[in-house]
């Protein structure tokens, strides 16, 4: 089959990863991809957006199948757009994809059905927003009600952190439209577990659970990022915690979905908070998570194409799954001042040693210049070790990490530490 990637971060170059293993790809394109999915696939050099050049070149290069990685081209209508034309696609329509596109109908959502998750209120106007602030307890959470490249959430120590994050997405309109509707909700608290899952109407087969590191400092210090790391598995949750988060609320949720009329088909992504009272939803995201998937997909034992297929034919629910008991982690290499305005075009080099040594390099932000590849985005590498368990894949990861250098690169040095504590 000739297959065609959407995206071209992280993820991508993971999706493309495993694709490429599989005996029934002939061809794989991408689009637009980096210097490290060029590696493994054809790039197009044509944004996620142009849905019109997408669908031309799915045409023009005889594409059996679409996969869509980001959160963005979902929520615009890229699958009914690419479905419109009768090519074959993998992800959820428009109005299922909003269950990330819109913290606020996810958030009634799960109100509506039940399903445990954060007390919260929702708001168009600022100064009812802000009178309702001013009445919650600290910490408080303020949200974008719509996509902003995982920076839309503020988790506010003191109410002037709280108001300041309120202003700036109301009236500052620092993430755009995507701010101009806001939910308030209570901080939970207690231990984050990431689980996606691919989905197919009713039927849910969940992935292995990971957890991510969003603050970009050690010890979860510092503004919140889009990862800057992940592990699987999570030895220090108990087993029985993760099937109760998949049984009250995943599958409750794709059931709600159809029951709203918007099936979901494609990988529904729950973030997670494990409380005093139980799991309870932070967010659904309508695609696989970046950079979650650069664990969870080496794990993955069973073809990836065969899961795709078998749930866009219906039969998701005949599929067996395969999952590896080796432990993976990623540590993310970013660029000078992330999650800041940073530099691009830094030259980066020690990536064959890194792999030499075992370790999976997925690359993120990277481009080609001049026969070098350089840093291009703000979240520059993934580099996974694997291991029997999570110490011994930490340290190849850790050990690969000290291989590779460009400018102003950094990483936390805790990743994966609390689940040896």
């Amino acid at each position: 089959m000739r297959i065609m990637v959407i995206g071209g971060g992280g993820r991508e170059h993971t999706i493309v990863w495993a694709l490429n293993k599989s005996d029934k790809v002939s061809k794989i394109f991408c689009a637009p991809g980096n210097a490290g999915i060029a590696e493994l696939a054809e790039c197009a050099p044509i944004p996620v957006n142009r849905f019109d050049e997408l669908i031309q070149f799915a045409c023009d290069n005889e594409v059996d199948l679409v996969v869509v990685g980001p959160d963005d081209p979902l929520a615009d209508g890229i699958v009914d757009a690419f479905e419109a034309q009768n090519i074959p696609i993998y992800g959820p329509r428009k109005n299922a994809a909003e269950i990330e596109g819109s913290k606020i109908f996810m958030k009634d959502l799960l109100k509506k059905y039940n399903i445990p998750t954060a007390k919260y209120e929702s708001f168009t106007d600022y100064e009812t927003a802000l009178t309702y602030l001013r009445q919650q307890e600290i910490p408080v959470v303020v949200k974008a009600d719509g996509l902003a490249a995982g920076k839309g959430v503020t988790v506010a120590y003191s109410m002037e952190e709280a108001e300041e994050a309120l202003h700036g997405m109301m009236v500052g309109k620092v993430f755009g439209e995507s701010g101009g509707r806001v939910v308030i909700e209570e901080c939970l608290v207690g231990q984050e577990m990431s689980i996606l899952a691919f989905v197919d109407g009713e039927t849910v087969r969940a992935m292995v659970p990971a957890q991510d590191h969003k603050p970009v400092f050690d010890n979860d210090k510092g503004p919140n990022t889009g990862g800057m790391g992940t592990y699987s598995p999570l030895p220090h949750i108990d087993p029985a915690i993760v099937e109760e988060s998949i049984e009250n609320i995943i599958k409750p949720t794709a059931r709600a979905m159809v029951s709203e009329g918007r099936p979901f088909r494609g990988v529904l992504f729950a973030g997670l908070m494990i409380t005093k009272d139980g799991p309870k939803t932070i967010e659904f995201n309508a695609r696989m998570g970046d950079p979650e998937t650069q664990v969870v997909l080496p794990r993955l034992n069973t073809d990836l194409l065969d899961i795709i297929l078998a749930s866009m034919n219906g039969r998701l629910d005949q599929l067996q799954i395969e999952w590896s008991d080796e432990a993976a982690v990623c540590v993310i290499a970013a660029s000078e001042n992330y999650p800041a305005s940073y530099p691009k075009g830094r030259v980066i080099t020690g990536l064959d040693a890194a792999r030499a040594q075992g370790a999976l390099v997925f690359h993120a932000g990277t481009a080609l210049a001049d026969g070098n590849i350089v840093t291009n985005g703000g979240r520059v590498l993934g580099i996974v070790g694997r291991g029997r368990d999570i110490a011994e894949a930490r340290a190849k990861a850790y050990e690969a990490v000290s291989a590779i250098h460009f400018d102003g690169m950094h990483s936390r040095t805790d990743i994966a530490a609390k689940a040896l504590r």
